[in-house]
């Protein structure tokens, strides 16, 4: 008999009612109509709708199609006088956030009923009065929408609160379980822990970090025991997997909304990377910089997004669904900061020319630590010397590393002589450092701790040759001992250890956050003086530095005036050198000449016309460097924020400046407003995309090998708040309580 009736669709009976309301869409021409929600999830939508606000971005409005007249077009400064007006950039259009959300029933078209500020939009830019209308007086259809959501924001109003009103002690008992429950997701995401545990049931001995640890604040507070876990009613604990979500993404929307407000209408510089988590895909890292109203530089973790493609195409749509979330626009970006990768920084089809083709005054700035980096990387594999130096200190790693026990004596064993300094307290260092292509400054590192741990080394080595339990590690320990004890091993350690230390120091100036581009160029001009001087006159300290050195540790000094003899190569054909010719000639000078063409290719940057201008704002010695013509064509870079007025005002008050700055530099930003914001492009462009790198930092410890399934939207809320702790922490429990 069944197959004479029709059975009914179970997929379309009972939609789901799940909204991730952290992800509405906030441009009004992409929003579907309120009522297509479910009817369950209805008011929620317009609670988050209200709690965000009316979207009202900062852009340069298009002029209306077929007229040049410049009032043919959306004005900015509607947005404070009629505060529910919101702008649509896909449809080019104005509507209204609270007639979107209570539509009257009715279909008449009363004052303000009408259907162009909810569906169409309102698009007659000349008749402003056409705004006043649709207000209307106090019953017309806005008036009442507007008092429908004044009085859905009032909890006290709202039609479920009314309908299910509890007793004030239930309502007290619900607060003191909701205030431990979020006191708990504070400190597990300040700490960078995990939440749940793999057995979470009553009989478990370890139920996860936020079950145990809200089991320990009912064990030190009576109060909060009363109404927690067991004694909590069986619908409403509070300790559900989503309830933590959305605690969690409480905290991470109010850390982001005071970033949004630390920024205000600043011009700000994105920073972007992209890398592989542990379980394998792309998230795209965004950091923005920017000048506080304190005239400090501040840089701040925006989020991570995953990119099904890394494509530049790809990657500038992801940007700018992550802007129109937030309500920022390309407009206000004056500069963008990646790697050396071909689809960040590509003349024709990189990330880089897509946005400048939007905005011509986001210029790019290429990390000047990642240039540094790529640099000392270029020696060792220009110099097939330098990179048999590296390649043989990375195979004794190996192989100390596996020979720990008695690495480990020798080491103590230097430390109580006093050879090694280990530091006090935590900080305490007896191993020697791996280095890494992608670790900046590792190198330097890596090679003074060999030359620092190179007798106990020989020592390890010596007895893998005797102990191995295979051929293969006793002839490679073998190898490692005839080259390693050789003199040319050590003058190449010695050599790269000078050439890495001169770089060293600007490495770690270009990783600090508050470095900015005049003291890199200043900076970079040390760094090639220093190897300069080294190549010059360096020779005679080095090479006694290098024989001290083999004279203590019992390796034999060749004559620098006999010829030299290369090792594993016939003499048949050979050019006829001394060890002099050899050792100064082709060894160190070569490998300084090499660093410092090297740090002339990659930072050839410092040369260009924007990097040079910004050298005339520096400070020191009282403006030394100030230079009113490159000033001005500074401000040429940026037309947009510089007319043809503004600059000949700019002239006038840089002439007025540079006097009054020199005797008193305090509260000038008021007095000349030109040249602060002048300054202020100037500092918000970077030298290092160090920020980025921290991120991803963050990002392993937080999505490790044990927490390798979490949800995308789950780790960038963690990440967040994880990576900007110090906002997290002046955001009080209220504020999350009334959020959640």
């Amino acid at each position: 008999m069944e197959r004479y009736f029709q059975k009914k669709s179970v997929i379309n009976s009972n939609p789901p009612s799940y909204i991730d309301l952290s992800n509405l869409p906030t441009d009004p021409g992409l929003r579907k109509k309120n009522s297509e929600y479910p009817s369950n999830v209805r008011d929620n939508v317009r609670r988050a709708y209200l709690l965000n606000g009316p979207y009202q971005p900062d852009i340069e409005f298009p002029q209306t199609k077929g007229n040049e007249d410049e009032n043919q077009k959306f004005v900015i400064d509607w947005y404070k006088e009629f505060t529910w007006i919101e702008y649509s950039i896909k449809r080019d259009a104005a509507f209204c956030l609270y007639c979107y959300l209570f539509k009257p029933e009715s279909r008449n078209r009363s004052q303000g009923a009408g259907d162009a500020f909810m569906a169409t939009g309102f698009k007659n830019w000349k008749k402003k009065q056409g705004l006043r209308d649709h207000v209307g007086g106090p019953s017309s259809a806005h008036n009442q929408a507007y008092r429908k959501g004044q009085d859905l924001l009032n909890q006290s109003q709202d039609i479920e609160t009314v309908l299910q009103r509890q007793s004030s002690q239930a309502r007290s008992e619900y607060r003191v379980r909701l205030k431990a429950s979020v006191d708990c997701v504070h400190f597990l995401l300040k700490q960078g822990l995990a939440f749940r545990g793999h057995n979470e049931t009553t009989n478990s001995n370890n139920r996860g970090n936020f079950l145990e640890l809200l089991e320990f604040s009912a064990f030190l507070n009576k109060d909060i025991k009363d109404v927690v876990l067991q004694n909590a009613p069986e619908n409403n604990k509070l300790t559900a997997h989503v309830v933590q979500k959305d605690i969690v993404n409480s905290f991470a929307v109010e850390t982001t909304n005071v970033i949004l407000k630390e920024l205000g209408d600043a011009f700000f510089f994105v920073l972007i990377d992209e890398s592989r988590d542990i379980s394998v895909k792309e998230q795209m890292d965004v950091v923005i910089r920017f000048v506080d109203d304190k005239g400090c530089v501040i840089e701040r973790f925006w989020g991570f997004v995953h990119v099904r493609e890394t494509t530049a195409l790809s990657l500038k749509a992801t940007l700018e669904e992550l802007f129109s979330k937030h309500g920022l626009s390309i407009g206000r970006l004056c500069g963008q900061g990646y790697d050396g990768a071909s689809n960040m920084r590509g003349q024709f089809g990189g990330l880089k020319t897509l946005i400048m083709n939007e905005n011509e005054s986001a210029y790019y700035v290429h990390c000047f630590a990642h240039q540094l980096q790529l640099a000392l990387v270029g020696v060792a594999k220009n110099h097939p010397r330098i990179a048999l130096l590296f390649n043989l200190t990375s195979n004794a790693l190996n192989i100390v590393g596996v020979s720990c026990k008695k690495h480990a004596s020798k080491v103590i064993q230097k430390i109580q002589s006093g050879d090694i300094l280990s530091g006090q307290g935590l900080n305490q260092e007896t191993a020697l450092k791996r280095s890494g292509d992608t670790r900046w400054g590792s190198h330097y590192g890596t090679l003074v701790s060999f030359i620092l741990m190179h007798s106990s080394v020989i020592d390890v080595l010596e007895v893998v040759m005797e102990n191995a339990l295979t051929s293969e590690q006793r002839g490679e320990a073998c190898a490692l001992l005839d080259q390693m004890q050789s003199f040319e091993f050590i003058f190449n350690l010695h050599l790269m250890k000078d050439i890495l230390g001169i770089t060293s120091e600007l490495s770690k100036a270009l990783q600090r956050e508050d470095q900015e581009i005049v003291n890199v160029i200043t900076l970079v001009k040390v760094a090639k003086q220093r190897l300069n001087a080294m190549r010059n006159d360096g020779w005679d300290s080095f090479f006694a530095e290098v024989s001290s050195f083999c004279v203590k540790n019992d390796i034999i000094i060749p004559n620098m005036d006999d010829p030299f003899v290369e090792r594993g190569r016939s003499r048949r054909r050979v050019e006829v050198l001394t060890n002099q010719h050899y050792y100064r000639v082709q060894l160190f000078i070569r490998c300084i000449d090499l660093q410092n063409q090297e740090l002339e290719n990659r930072f050839n940057e410092v040369n260009t016309k924007l990097l040079l201008c910004m050298a005339c704002l520096s400070p020191r010695d009282l403006f030394v460097a100030f230079d009113k013509e490159k000033l001005i064509r500074l401000a040429q870079f940026y037309p947009r924020d510089f007319s043809s007025k503004s600059l000949m005002l700019l002239s006038n008050q840089l002439e007025t400046y540079i006097l009054d700055v020199r005797f008193s530099n305090t509260r000038k930003n008021t007095v000349y407003p030109l040249v602060y914001m002048l300054m202020t492009l100037a500092l918000i462009l970077p030298v290092a995309t160090a920020g980025v790198e921290r991120a991803f930092s963050a990002m392993n410890i937080i999505k490790n090998k044990l927490r390798n399934r979490m949800a995308d939207d789950w780790m960038n809320d963690i990440l967040v708040t994880y990576i900007e702790k110090d906002i997290c922490e002046t955001i009080d429990d209220e504020t999350i309580m009334q959020r959640f």
